[in-house]
């Protein structure tokens, strides 16, 4: 008998009253999984790099978001005094649910955030109903957080928020502390609107310089300390305006954002700075309007209701599309996950508010560029040949955490074909090298991908950008490479990559991937096979394709020397966060030239099914004959 449907998956998501049922939606299935005095929420039992009640307190807090913001704008939940009573059980030194002293570095300081959240917006329902006793336990743990030390990141933003939360409920809180951390967050700032998340020398400008952390948090920052720090808070809403231009260009007329960088799990919460545009009522340039961005917003959360998100028990699985464990963080709990419940910050607004006022518009796709250079995150962006997709190098997260190669070191990130993550040390399919180059001199063994390029840049060539870079493989082995978006009216699902290799005396194998699609026929839900006309996968020498009901991939070599060899490759299974089950286009080339320069240049073709359609049936062949040229200043380089 087939499982009911998560309340979620039916909503239409269209109004204030369907976003509060939809929050209650995720936070009914908690209820089981509570502590008896509410202060713990254990949902699963996977491990992270800090202790278990830890992960628990995540499990309680980070759904405060949502909760906190339904209170704000005066909503109602019946399981409120769940966290009442949870948040004076897990502050008592006494209770059996404490949930323990605050240590240098401490995951508990990232739960602070939601927690102060709660007390700032949402005092009636979270702060007022707490005797005396129990208000002195809330105003010392949270106390705890000021004299400890914190990552230098968006980290900071959480005591921040740990002494606003207490400010705004008049408890003893720590001024000077709170000022140092906005004066030292500021820091961060690159102009623009973008900030990086750490000090000078690290380039991750991914979700948490935007909808994570730091964008979010400045905008309700804004709007909460409007009266007490006017001009701080007008620079915030300032610089909102200018990141918005360029971060909606993330999103695709779908609803989806591209998945790029770490803490993908967090979901919907990639949107979540549009609805703390509308909280913080910052109004935005044109063509932003409020239905646009209401429309960016709930059309994301309509996409994450079609998606298999959830448990059995309906609370939300570690994963992206389907419940994964290979691409996740050694911080990712079964908790985590709720950091998405920032996305529901528009129920703290009245029905009256232009947000919920304005009539949802479409993604203004004829009102912006089909192409735009992003030169502080090292991106350039592309709405051509049927999705929305961004070209990268450059970036890096400020510690090698787990698969970090492919979340930031990948060529370029689809929200239609999304990236893989290795699951795996041997072999091929293991590596999921879509969307990059990688190379061998063990014959196989052991393959090298891209994972720094820290001199990366974007040039304009033509008219027209181009994002180039240098990597070492090893010490002795450079790589150059050029990334050129498609040519609108030309070869618009077409991009180009191009790699100068200089090898000095190394044997090297090297494969490189396009992007990796879905694998399984739609007639009986094997493994795509010889191509038959409608679905399959096809190869020959300096070619290789694949179109299922996803859509169509393929990869053509345009070197000037030999030929590489078309391969499509069966992924390992579960490496890529949008398709379980995928397959892979590839170049070979197994004897690189061991001396002198290489030139590689490889043509990546991508056509999605989009929405409405059931296959690209009759649109792939004649857009797969629209190959590009290689550009007359790249043949000239390849000359010198």
């Amino acid at each position: 008998m087939p499982l009911s449907p998560h309340p979620f998956s039916t909503n239409p998501l269209k109004t204030r009253a369907d976003l509060h049922n939809a929050l209650e939606s995720f936070l009914n299935p908690l209820a089981p999984h509570t502590s008896p005095n509410g202060a713990r929420i254990k949902i699963g039992s996977t491990a992270t790099h800090y202790d278990e009640t830890a992960a628990q307190l995540e499990g309680f807090a980070r759904p405060l978001w949502g909760l906190a913001s339904l209170l704000a704008g005066g909503g109602k939940y019946e399981g409120t005094e769940r966290w009442v009573h949870g948040l004076a059980a897990g502050t008592d030194p006494e209770s059996n649910e404490y949930w323990g002293e605050t240590r240098a570095r401490d995951q508990r300081m990232v739960e602070m955030s939601p927690i102060g959240f709660s007390l700032a917006v949402a005092p009636g329902a979270m702060w007022e109903p707490l005797g005396t006793r129990e208000k002195e336990n809330v105003v010392k743990w949270l106390n705890a957080i000021n004299d400890k030390e914190m990552p230098n990141t968006n980290w900071l933003w959480f005591r921040v928020f740990a002494n606003l939360g207490l400010s705004k409920v008049g408890a003893p809180f720590d001024p000077e502390r709170l000022k140092a951390d906005l004066d030292h967050l500021d820091t961060f700032y690159l102009g623009d609107g973008w900030s990086r998340d750490g000090p000078e020398g690290v380039r991750q400008l991914d979700y948490y310089s935007g909808s994570f952390a730091i964008q979010y948090a400045q905008l309700v920052y804004s709007k909460l300390a409007a009266d007490t720090d006017p001009a701080r808070s007008e620079e915030y809403r300032d610089r909102a305006r200018k990141y918005a231009a360029d971060f909606v260009h993330m999103f695709d007329e779908e609803g989806r954002a591209i998945p790029f960088g770490r803490s993908t799990t967090y979901r919907m919460a990639m949107a979540a700075f549009w609805g703390a545009v509308a909280f913080a009522d910052v109004e935005l340039p044109a063509p932003l309007s409020w239905g646009v961005i209401k429309g960016i917003l709930l059309r994301n959360l309509r996409w994450w209701s079609r998606q298999d998100i959830f448990s059995s028990d309906g609370t939300l699985s570690i994963g992206y599309c389907y419940p994964n464990m290979y691409f996740t963080e050694n911080y990712n709990s079964p908790g985590s996950p709720y950091w998405g419940m920032k996305a529901f910050i528009p129920l703290a607004l009245s029905e009256s508010h232009p947000f919920w006022k304005a009539e949802e518009l479409p993604y203004p796709s004829s009102q912006l560029p089909k192409t735009v250079a992003l030169h502080h995150p090292s991106h350039i962006i592309s709405h051509l040949g049927g999705h929305t997709f961004l070209l990268s190098s450059g970036q890096a997260c400020h510690y090698p955490l787990k698969a970090t190669q492919a979340k930031y070191g990948k060529f370029a990130y689809s929200s239609a074909f999304g990236f893989s993550v290795p699951t795996g040390s041997f072999g091929l399919d293991q590596h999921a090298a879509d969307s990059m180059i990688a190379f061998s001199e063990d014959e196989g063994e052991t393959w090298k991908t891209r994972r720094l390029a820290p001199g990366a840049r974007i040039e304009s060539i033509d008219g027209e950008p181009v994002l180039i870079s240098k990597w070492f493989p090893w010490p002795d082995v450079e790589v150059e490479t050029w990334l050129i978006p498609p040519v609108e009216s030309v070869s618009e699902n077409w991009h180009l990559r191009v790699h100068k290799l200089k090898n000095p005396n190394r044997k090297l194998m090297s494969v490189e991937g396009a992007f990796a699609i879905y694998g399984q026929t739609s007639k009986d839900g094997r493994t795509l096979d010889t191509f038959d006309g409608d679905e399959g996968r096809f190869t020959k020498l300096g070619e290789a394709f694949a179109v299922s009901s996803a859509g169509a991939v393929g990869i053509l070599d345009m070197s000037p020397g030999d030929q590489r060899k078309g391969v499509v490759m069966n992924v390992d299974a579960n490496a890529n966060l949008i398709a379980a089950r995928t397959v892979l286009p590839q170049l070979e080339a197994i004897n690189l030239p061991k001396e002198g320069e290489t030139w590689l240049v490889s043509a990546v073709f991508a056509l999605p099914v989009t929405s409405g359609e059931t296959s690209v049936k009759g649109t792939w062949e004649e857009r797969w004959e629209k190959k590009p040229a290689v550009p007359e200043w790249i043949s000239k380089l390849m000359k010198q």
